[in-house]
């Protein structure tokens, strides 16, 4: 795998001048900051009204190539923006770029998202079962089979104790999710459609007003379990939001726990493993998401749930 040289202030500097035609009058050259602090920076800021992406390796080029077409195609079927490219292209050899519009607003993680927000994400759920699966596979979008609720649930079982031991969580939360309720929040036949994949706070565009404005990042995006974009707002937004949202958007009881139970069994997962030292997320946010991810809602009697 061509790994990429890292970039620096200098060189986004100078391929942004190249881009923008404001950028090259000005002798000093853009203002461009990092978006994340530290590490090996990808994403840029560049002045107020534009990011910069690099694809730090080939497959991360496959899948940024595979995106710029993808947002063309949700983006009629969606009420919420999807970034905009104003020039992509290769920033070293084999290694593409993008640059896009900037979004504005703030993220989930600084906002909180009102009621009508929710209606802003009951109709990009919406939205998403109206992209056509064809289109979507013909632009390279894979397939993802579901995963197994059971399986994850075997998982989060040891990781519940671990985190007791660290007075983190209440193990016996986790038995509301028994072996049968498992079995009943399986994911259906039929039942994919295009996901997201990667609902995180900070890919939701919020207004301070609390309106859902823009869906960023589409990197993830696979043809698959509608239960897994529920389960990203459970974790960006909490339970409560993203079921009531999910129901906005025609979802019945079954797929709204599967979501709800998938993001639980996760965020107890990945804490556990944070403590352990073998997962290295910001420690706050995955307490946060945990949270978020077991606010109690009524929608919680797996056990009794009917087939729909």
């Amino acid at each position: 795998m061509t790994q990429a040289p890292t970039p620096t202030a200098d060189t986004v500097r100078a391929l942004v001048r190249t881009l923008l035609k404001e950028a090259g009058n000005d002798p000093a050259g853009p203002d461009v900051r990092p978006v994340a602090e530290g590490g090996e920076h990808g994403t840029w800021w560049v002045g107020t009204r534009h990011v910069l992406r690099l694809a730090p390796d080939r497959d991360a080029a496959i899948r940024r190539r595979r995106e710029l077409r993808l947002r063309e195609l949700v983006r009629p079927h969606l009420p919420v923006a999807v970034p905009t490219s104003v020039s992509h292209g290769e920033w070293s050899p084999g290694l593409t770029y993008t640059l896009d519009t900037l979004v504005p607003g703030g993220t989930a993680e600084e906002h909180d998202v009102s009621a009508i927000g929710e209606a802003d994400l009951a109709g990009f759920l919406t939205g998403m079962r109206a992209v056509p699966a064809r289109q979507a596979e013909t632009l390279g979008v894979p397939r993802a089979a579901p995963r197994s609720l059971e399986a994850l649930r075997r998982m989060a079982v040891p990781a519940a104790r671990t985190l007791a031991t660290a007075e983190e969580f209440d193990p016996a939360r986790l038995a509301q999710l028994t072996p049968p309720g498992a079995a009943q929040l399986a994911a259906q036949p039929g039942s994919a459609v295009l996901v997201h994949h990667n609902l995180r706070g900070e890919h939701l565009v919020v207004s301070a007003d609390g309106r859902v404005r823009g869906i960023l990042d589409w990197t993830g995006a696979v043809l698959g379990d509608p239960a897994e974009d529920i389960a990203g707002l459970a974790l960006a937004v909490g339970s409560g939001a993203a079921v009531r949202a999910a129901t906005l958007a025609g979802y019945g009881a079954r797929p709204c726990l599967r979501g709800l139970w998938l993001a639980r069994c996760d965020t107890v997962i990945r804490l556990a493993e944070r403590l352990e030292g073998r997962d290295h997320g910001p420690l706050e946010l995955l307490q946060t998401q945990l949270k978020r991810a077991w606010e109690a809602i009524l929608l919680e009697r797996v056990t009794e749930l009917r087939e729909e």
